[in-house]
């Protein structure tokens, strides 16, 4: 989905150092999302996502999706996919209706 949301997220860098700080996220859906910093992360890494509500969950970054003049865009996935995930983003997503 091409919508776009400021979170907060907290983890580790690739070179172990713990960091707090804002991120965008885009491309969101209800296992996750990209997420932009200025930070290098590591695949596999675990990291916490907060967003506006206050709502805090664990994601793990799958992969590096591009890097541009500083800035780092990740894929995420929520590691716990429950109702929490599913309403992280404030949005109702429509079912998969695919027939395949």
């Amino acid at each position: 989905m091409a919508l776009h949301a400021s979170v907060g997220l907290a983890g580790e860098d690739r070179q172990k150092c713990s960091f707090t700080m804002p991120a965008k996220a885009t491309k969101l859906n209800k296992h996750g999302a990209a997420v932009q910093l200025s930070r290098e992360l590591l695949v596999g890494s675990v990291v916490s996502v907060n967003n506006k509500q206050g709502t805090k969950l664990s994601a793990r970054v799958v992969a590096q999706l591009a890097a541009l003049e500083g800035v780092s865009t990740y894929a995420i996935e929520f590691v716990e996919q429950d109702e929490r995930a599913e309403t992280f983003w404030g949005i109702i997503f429509p079912p998969n209706t695919s027939n395949a």
